[in-house]
């Protein structure tokens, strides 16, 4: 097998760079001198994933298609931490993405299983007021293109960057209680109402019918008791007007016809 190099990064102080090889294996250079320095062996599939310590130079972090996830010391060669992103019943997760916290005291990953896996110091306490699972209902809503080749989303044939915030649902696509809603950008201050997402039943690729989330819940706002906007006023008493007077022409030209009259001509 012919050796591709597929990431390269260079440490804190730019003094080592370090090449992820096709071959499963890391390998660390001096940067100054191009010099070999060390081999760093233990993935056992390709590597997409090399982060450096924000402020240690001796620390590289890598991560894979294999599932593991290792923090290096490069200085010496050695490894310093391991992890396998095992997962039951489905073997292991590729890792596709790692990236470390500002302080360095913390790293997050993401899986080709959809998880957010955070490593760091101290207990998961403050992670535990999220749900196990969660995702947004639009993460899997099939795009299209218009006739200017601009993206849509094809259920609601809006541009995504304009749609509203979506909402939280688990695996399956059941919506989170309200208290989650919340946690969306965009949706902080919302009313509960509008925390409920209105369901319907979607067919899939495979033909099934399955009940998901569509979008908000609409309210009658006469039902609700709230006042309509001013604008959405203007607007009605505009249309309003406007039915008035085609109207009045049409019942003017009606008489004038009926009365002999020629067809009235625009003045």
């Amino acid at each position: 097998m012919k050796p591709k190099v597929t990431m390269i990064a260079w440490n804190q102080n730019d003094t080592y760079v370090v090449t992820a090889v096709n071959t499963h294996l890391l390998k660390v250079w001096n940067s100054y001198t191009g010099q070999l320095l060390h081999e760093l062996v233990g993935h056992a599939d390709e590597v997409f994933v090399l982060e450096t310590h924000p402020f240690d130079s001796r620390i590289i972090l890598s991560a894979g298609h294999d599932g593991n996830i290792f923090i290096w010391d490069i200085t010496k060669g050695t490894k310093t931490k391991h992890y396998f992103n095992m997962i039951e019943g489905q073997g292991h997760g590729a890792v596709f993405d790692c990236k470390f916290s500002p302080d360095g005291q913390h790293f997050a990953c993401t899986d080709s299983h959809g998880h957010l896996l955070i490593f760091g110091f101290g207990c998961s306490k403050p992670y535990e007021k999220i749900p196990d699972q969660m995702f947004f209902h639009t993460d899997y809503r099939p795009l299209i293109r218009d006739c200017n080749n601009y993206v849509l989303d094809e259920q609601t044939q809006q541009a995504p960057h304009l749609m509203p915030p979506p909402f939280l649902v688990d695996v399956d696509g059941n919506p989170h209680p309200t208290n989650y809603q919340r946690l969306v950008p965009g949706r902080e201050n919302c009313a509960d109402k509008h925390l409920i997402p209105q369901l319907g039943y979607v067919a899939t690729s495979d033909g099934e019918v399955v009940e998901q989330v569509i979008g908000e819940q609409t309210f009658d706002q006469d039902d609700e008791g709230v006042e309509p906007s001013v604008l959405d006023g203007v607007i009605r008493e505009l249309q309003l007007e406007q039915d008035e007077i085609t109207g009045a022409d049409q019942e003017s030209a009606l008489s004038d016809l009926q009365n002999g009259e020629e067809t009235p001509r625009r003045g």
